[in-house]
Order: structure tokens, then C-alpha cells, then sequence
């Protein structure tokens, strides 16, 4: 879907990892090892994203770090339609909203490291029907062309892994 609009691979890929999770930041090198792919083609689309404004950089020594530039006025616009490609709005529309009593969900493993995937981890807080889950799971993988896997745990320990928060019951969306 998304690679019709933008042919890029280099840029989709770039796209996902800054604005999937807006917290994510990377040097060149991290990018080139992550991506498999030149230095030279990153560096073009850093420098094409960083002149439009949507990523931001800071030197930190003689390395230069990348970070989505959260306050540009497509942000969110962009973030939504990254959400969209990699089906996280059908895991918020179709599964959390139809489980019932949770606290939070969150997004961890790959996506959540901001890299594209066939797998989407999620990590349920709160209490569920495993088997209605499940079920759910399946049904929307298919539609989304990913696996959808899961852990249910009582409470999160940040520490051990990124996690990128989807749905909390407070905020009812990421």
C-alpha cells in the first residue's frame, strides 16, 4: 500500500522508524547495520527529511543523531498513516476495544524498535479471554497480513524491552 505512494524502500523504511515511535533515535551507522543498506541512500533521505523539517538532529560527539521532529505540522498526520500501513489501527479497533477490561496495551518486539515486520507483539495488561482473543488475533492478522502475537502479564517491567504504549485505558489511544 504504502509503497505505491512512496517508492522509496529506503524512505518507508525511515518512516517507520522515526514515526512509529516518536521516541526512537538512531545514528547513520545504527540505521545502515538495522536496514542492510548503504550508508550513501540513508544519508540522501536524512538529509531530504531533515531539510523538510520532520526529523531533527543533534550532534552527540562526532556522531549525528536522528529523531522525528514531533512539533512539525505533519506529525500525526504521518504517524496515523504509518499506524494504518503496519494495521495497528485495526489491533486498536477490532481487538482492544472488543477485549473489555484492560488496563494498557503495548507494542513491543520489532515494530516497537520502530523496523517493519510480518509480526506484530503486542503486550496486554489487564484481564482477557485468551481464547475470544485468540480468535480475534487470528482474524485480524489475516486482514492485515501479519502475525499477531501476545503476551498477557499483570503488570509491565520497562526495563526488560522497548515498548511503544497503543491503547491505555486513561488515554483510550496511544
Amino acid at each position: 500500500m504504502i509503497q505505491t505512494l512512496i517508492t522509496s524502500k529506503t524512505r518507508v523504511k525511515l518512516l517507520l522508524k522515526f514515526f512509529l515511535n516518536s521516541d526512537t533515535k538512531s545514528y547513520l551507522r545504527n540505521l545502515e547495520s538495522e536496514f542492510g543498506e548503504s550508508t550513501n541512500a540513508i544519508r540522501l533521505e536524512l538529509n531530504k527529511f531533515e531539510k523538510a523539517g520532520m526529523l531533527q538532529s543533534e550532534l552527540e560527539g562526532n556522531k549525528k543523531l536522528y529523531k522525528a521532529n514531533t512539533s512539525h505540522p505533519l506529525f500525526k498526520d504521518i504517524n496515523n498513516i504509518v499506524f494504518k500501513y503496519v494495521g495497528l489501527d485495526w489491533i486498536v479497533e477490532h481487538i482492544v476495544s472488543k477485549l473489555g477490561n484492560l488496563e494498557s496495551v503495548f507494542l513491543s518486539g520489532t515494530f516497537a524498535k520502530g523496523l517493519d515486520s510480518k509480526q506484530i507483539d503486542l503486550v496486554i495488561i489487564g484481564k482477557v479471554d485468551e481464547d475470544y482473543l485468540k480468535e480475534l488475533c487470528e482474524k485480524i492478522g489475516k486482514k492485515i497480513n501479519r502475525k499477531i502475537d501476545y503476551t498477557i502479564v499483570e503488570k509491565l517491567s520497562i526495563k526488560d524491552g522497548i515498548y511503544l504504549l497503543l491503547w491505555s485505558r486513561e488515554n483510550k489511544k496511544k
